[in-house]
């Protein structure tokens, strides 16, 4: 299934995810827009779009000349948010197909 979302909230998504699991941690500094456009092979616009959204949510702290850091409660922040996220929007969804396919979640709990 083709990913239709624009580049910076694909983009966002995956920096998210680095920051839950821990590769971005709390303090840490962030890649330079042009570093991660670069190895995403991305605009640094985007990038910068992305990093933005961040920025916006209160996850990450610029300093001026220095870089974009990481702020502490970022990871348990951004986890309940998707947490919410999914059980709201994706679960639905997933639990439907379910039903649709006759697949209990038994079957899944077992193919683990």
């Amino acid at each position: 299934m083709a990913d239709t979302r624009p580049v910076y909230l694909r983009l966002r998504d995956e920096i998210a995810a680095a920051i839950i699991d821990g590769r971005y941690a709390e303090g840490e500094m962030l890649p330079s827009v042009r570093a991660l456009a670069a190895e995403q092979r991305a605009n640094p616009l985007t990038v910068a779009k992305a990093y933005q959204q961040f920025q916006a949510s209160g996850l990450v702290r610029v300093q001026r000349g220095v870089g974009i850091f990481v702020r502490e409660g970022a990871a348990e922040r951004l986890r309940a948010s998707e947490r919410a996220l999914f059980l709201q929007q994706e679960w639905p969804e997933i639990r439907s197909r379910m039903r649709r396919l006759g697949i209990e979640l038994a079957d899944i709990l077992d193919e683990a």
